[in-house]
């Protein structure tokens, strides 16, 4: 027996977690998507995940590439944010124009400038998981702004990291 989606995405909605931005470079065309379904999964060798869901527009380029850069979101970028979970109808290369600084590291994937930290990862291993697909990937390359404070997400809504942080140091 198992729950149903909307049970489960209520109830997702109480664990609170950082915005990010995955892009990725494929035959001269970016890509890229909002996600916070990111996660560490070793520090030796340094990789992370991340959970692209199967008819994001991201979702094939980010396998035929081989690459993918996790940008950590700080509260300024929250407009990108939307424009790359499909709020205003952009699609592919197009969502990069008109917002952000953009460079590259190691791989080539897009970089944000401005972001507390952007992992750049070779991917290493992916896995079907239902309607998503779990890259992992091997941190090659990073910048980090110790800083800047991370955009996060609960609740169904946008929450600056440096609010939080006070919260929790007047408890």
């Amino acid at each position: 027996m198992t729950i149903d989606a909307a049970a489960f995405k209520q109830g997702m909605r109480h664990l609170a977690a950082s915005v990010t931005l995955i892009t990725t470079r494929h035959r001269d065309l970016r890509g890229g998507l909002t996600a916070t379904a990111v996660c560490s999964v070793s520090a030796d060798p340094p990789q992370l995940l991340v959970c692209v869901n199967k008819t994001a527009s991201a979702h094939d380029p980010i396998g035929e590439a081989g690459f993918f850069c996790v940008n950590i979101l700080a509260p300024g970028h929250r407009k990108i944010a939307e424009r790359f979970a499909g709020m205003d109808g952009v699609e592919g290369d197009e969502r990069f124009a008109d917002m952000g600084e953009w460079s590259s590291l190691s791989t080539g994937a897009p970089v944000l400038k401005g972001c507390p930290v952007s992992f750049d990862c070779r991917l290493v291993t992916k896995v079907s998981a239902g309607t998503h697909t779990i890259y992992i990937g091997e941190i090659v390359d990073l910048t980090l702004d110790a800083s800047a404070h991370p955009l996060l997400y609960a609740d169904g809504t946008f929450v600056h990291g440096e609010l939080l942080k006070k919260a929790v140091q007047a408890a």
